[in-house]
């Protein structure tokens, strides 16, 4: 009995239906370059007639070692992920940067119990390159990324030896920002800071967050300041952030300024002072960091330390490149940082 199953074209058959070699129409998928615009387009139309669907993505990827993806890592859930705006930014431009190249991005997510995505996710992941994202020191995944012999870019933290890294200068911005309010004329602090801190101590498992509080800490005792309370709030948990903020501004000495590790976290601030009926800035001047979108248009428009979103994510996709093309790790990019002065920070 004859099956009627009709026999899936090839790239042979394409190759004989336009004339030219096999070589040419795998030249059509895979290095476009090397063809000519109307050549490509006439072995694409073709190909798309007799229903060739383009090179098997398996056994190309056998055949050149590459699979064509980008495993990104992330701390958080993806759906805190979508929904923290300066990693949008970040990975926006990443994703833009590497677009021509053709690979993809595999998003690999954290879990709520710990930081960075399973290292067997990571040792399964098919994939060319790692890009950490924001990830505690020790975390497992980076383990998992090293066993596997993967180059790795790390956008922030953590730091690592012979390691291609871009990040922005934490310590600074956070000084300018404290620096700021003291020039203002304020003695009485509260600081809204990211979570794993031990009391007052600078001692969080993430280096953005200890550089940060460095940033303000070091400062404050330059001008003489001990009046300093800490608490810590989720990033991106703005009911919580709210409620650490409130406890901040219900104290018996209620601070006159907050400094806020995130643009999230200032928002979340700034809520809780209006609930309590406080004004920004007449009663309590709050200051954020990354001068995401939001921070021009919130209500008050948001004074924050401004770091360069987009080109980190921008410079981490050059970084992805240069390590897949065989450069030398090159050393770590460190973008600057500066204050946008608006209209949540007043003098005493």
């Amino acid at each position: 009995m004859t099956s009627s199953r009709r026999r899936r074209p090839t790239l042979d058959d394409v190759a004989e239906a336009v004339g030219v070699s096999r070589a040419t129409v795998s030249n059509a998928y895979n290095r476009p370059d090397q063809l000519s615009a109307q050549l490509r387009e006439q072995i694409l139309r073709v190909a798309g007639e007799l229903g060739y669907p383009g090179p098997n993505p398996t056994a190309r990827s056998l055949a050149t070692s590459r699979t064509g993806a980008i495993a990104f890592l992330l701390d958080s859930s993806l759906s805190a992920a979508f929904s923290d705006p300066a990693l949008s930014i970040t990975l926006d431009a990443l994703a833009k940067t590497v677009e021509p190249t053709g690979n993809a991005l595999l998003l690999l997510p954290g879990r709520e119990a710990q930081e960075g995505p399973p290292a067997s996710r990571v040792l399964a992941a098919q994939a060319d390159i790692a890009v950490a994202y924001s990830l505690a020191d020790g975390t497992p995944a980076l383990e998992a990324v090293r066993a596997r012999g993967l180059p790795l870019v790390v956008i922030d933290q953590p730091p690592l030896p012979d390691t291609a890294r871009v990040g922005c200068d934490d310590r600074g911005g956070a000084s300018l920002a404290a620096r700021h309010l003291v020039e203002l004329g304020h003695r009485r602090f509260g600081i809204l800071a990211a979570p794993r801190l031990s009391g007052a101590a600078v001692s969080s498992a993430f280096h953005g967050t200890r550089e940060r509080l460095a940033g303000y800490l070091d400062t404050l005792a330059a001008a003489g300041i001990s009046d300093i309370t800490i608490t810590e709030a989720p990033w991106l948990s703005a009911s919580t952030a709210r409620a650490a903020a409130t406890d901040l501004l219900t104290a018996s000495v209620r601070p006159t300024a907050l400094l806020c590790m995130s643009d999230q976290l200032a928002f979340a601030a700034i809520a809780a002072a209006h609930r309590l009926g406080l004004r920004v800035p007449a009663d309590v001047s709050i200051v954020g960091f990354d001068d995401t979108p939001q921070a021009a248009w919130s209500e008050p428009p948001l004074t924050t330390v401004r770091q360069d979103l987009a080109g980190k994510g921008r410079v981490a996709g050059e970084l992805v490149m240069d390590l897949l093309a065989g450069e030398p790790v090159p050393p770590p990019v460190e973008l600057p940082v500066s204050l946008a002065v608006r209209e949540s920070t007043a003098a005493i």
